[in-house]
């Protein structure tokens, strides 16, 4: 699969959202309450004049006014030149990859009520969005900032990662796919939801990373989650889903996926990101690595209950029948880590399993079991669709 890369520069700064940032539904954008609101672009040419110097001849006016002229003239072009921030430059590189997918009643399979939200240019012929976006639509309608409207063909989607991909024809040639990011960005770094909230097409809000690896509700339901995801503060409202978080090199730090409240928003983190959509693009589908066992974290309570020797781990409070677990893992043993990973949360064992391992692969894990430290080896299988 061919992916084209591209890095930018940015800069960013910013505040929050309410509510999940899903789809907004169809219509009139003008309906939000507003016009469609755009990202400034500062266009500054440098026109100062250039000051001669003058003939050493004990003229002191003279001399003073061309030193003022060239002072003059640099003033002015370095505030020209600093009129552009790093905000404009981002923005100009990667609007256009940015897109808004819109999902029309005579897509759905019944008709239903259409929605809309936000994508981006993933690689030559596909474009990736959130599954929650495009429903059980076949097909979408995808609109390019410049203007250029595509009909996409939804080949892929995982409702459990809440991720889509859309195939294109005749991608725009400025449409150049956007780059991801291929580790979890630090706290604190910089970076700009851009998509389409309230279908205001091509608006850009920035915050900075306010957390890393934070479990995300998944649109399944089921206490599912979605792992190893991204707080920001950058506001994201209904319309947002689907599109790029940048970081300040204009890569993909994750894929905006909800709001929570004031000032929290999330993302799929990008890792993630690369991991199930290839896997849509080339397969259809995505299997989750699954064990089939029932797990807890270790309290103070739980330990002293179970008469355990510390509060680490994850207890083991079931194991499935038929499942990869069942044989392996027995009802009150405590995981302590796999594959040297320690595992003291759902949350680290979900990441580490949907980001470094697959069904079929084979794992080492540590357990205390009566008390006594073993390893043990299970082979992951593929998580029942629910």
């Amino acid at each position: 699969m061919e992916r084209l890369t591209r890095r930018r520069c940015l800069g960013l700064a910013a505040a929050a959202t309410a509510g999940l940032a899903g789809c907004s539904a169809t219509g009139d954008p003008d309906s939000a309450g507003g016009t469609t609101e755009q990202a400034q672009q500062a266009s500054a040419t440098a026109t100062g004049t250039t000051a001669s110097s003058t003939t050493a001849s004990g003229d002191a006016t003279s001399t003073g006014s061309g030193s003022n002229d060239a002072s003059q003239a640099d003033t002015e072009t370095g505030t020209e030149a600093e009129s552009e921030s790093v905000y404009t430059q981002v923005y100009r590189e990667t609007i256009g990859s940015v897109v808004s997918v819109r999902v029309t009643a005579a897509d759905t399979p019944r008709g239903q009520s259409g929605g809309q939200g936000s994508g981006f240019v993933y690689d030559s012929n596909h474009v990736v969005t959130n599954a929650h976006v495009v429903g059980d639509a076949d097909r979408v309608e995808v609109a390019f900032y410049r203007g250029a409207n595509r009909t996409g063909r939804v080949v892929g989607r995982d409702l459990r990662a809440d991720l889509a991909a859309v195939r294109i024809e005749q991608r725009p040639e400025y449409a150049s796919p956007l780059s991801l990011v291929d580790e979890e960005p630090a706290v604190g770094t910089q970076v700009a939801a851009i998509g389409n909230p309230f279908g205001l097409d091509g608006t850009i809000t920035s915050g900075i990373v306010s957390a890393v690896d934070r479990s995300i509700p998944s649109p399944i339901g089921q206490n599912a989650r979605i792992p190893n995801g991204i707080q920001t503060d950058a506001p994201v409202n209904p319309g947002n889903s689907g599109g790029p978080l940048v970081n300040l090199e204009g890569m993909v730090a994750g894929v905006v996926n909800s709001g929570g409240g004031e000032n929290i928003a999330f993302a799929i983190s990008a890792p993630y990101v690369e991991k199930v959509v290839s896997a849509l693009i080339a397969e259809g589908d995505y299997e989750h690595p699954y064990m089939g066992v029932s797990l807890v974290p270790v309290t103070t309570e739980l330990a002293r209950n179970e008469n355990l020797r510390n509060t680490r781990g994850l207890f083991v409070r079931d194991v499935l029948s038929g499942t990869p677990a069942n044989g392996t893992l027995r009802a009150g043993d405590v995981l302590l880590a796999v594959d040297g990973t320690q595992v003291n949360s759902r949350e680290a064992l979900s990441s580490y399993l949907e980001l470094e391992t697959s069904p079929g692969d084979t794992v080492t894990l540590v357990i205390r079991r009566n008390g006594d430290r073993q390893q043990v080896e299970l082979t992951l299988g593929a998580r029942p669709e629910s």
